[in-house]
């Protein structure tokens, strides 16, 4: 198993950055792909990012996409989000979760989730 950490919510202006990171521990980090998920009150989990093992190739949700950027440091066990030029409606709670799949989209496909981050933007 995987346990993952996040760190690095809080709150910023419009047209600010934030960089979320999730520290992970376990068996072996980097056999993992990653991705971030976010949940807005009242609304349902939705995909921001994802990013390969390797961290070669990464996915983003249509709505972050040129704003945010997944990294991550297999050397240190973390993953990353740089998220630049935040909007009010970024507003949400940031999980950092695990799968099994290299590279997922996909809400069931991810095996384990960290704790959750808060992000909120104000206008």
């Amino acid at each position: 198993q995987v346990q993952l950490v996040e760190s690095g919510g809080g709150l910023v202006q419009a047209g600010g950055s934030l960089r979320l990171s999730c520290a992970a521990s376990g068996r072996t980090f980097s056999r993992y792909g990653m991705g971030w998920f976010r949940q807005a009150p009242g609304k349902e989990r939705e995909f921001v990012a994802a990013i390969r093992r390797s961290g070669g190739s990464t996915n983003y949700a249509d709505s972050v996409k040129g704003r945010f950027t997944i990294s991550r440091d297999n050397g240190k066990n973390t993953v990353y989000l740089q998220m630049n030029s935040l909007k009010p409606e970024d507003t949400a709670v940031y999980y950092c979760a695990a799968t099994y799949a290299d590279l997922s989209s996909s809400y069931f496909e991810y095996n384990y989730w960290g704790q959750g981050t808060q992000v909120t933007v104000s206008s």
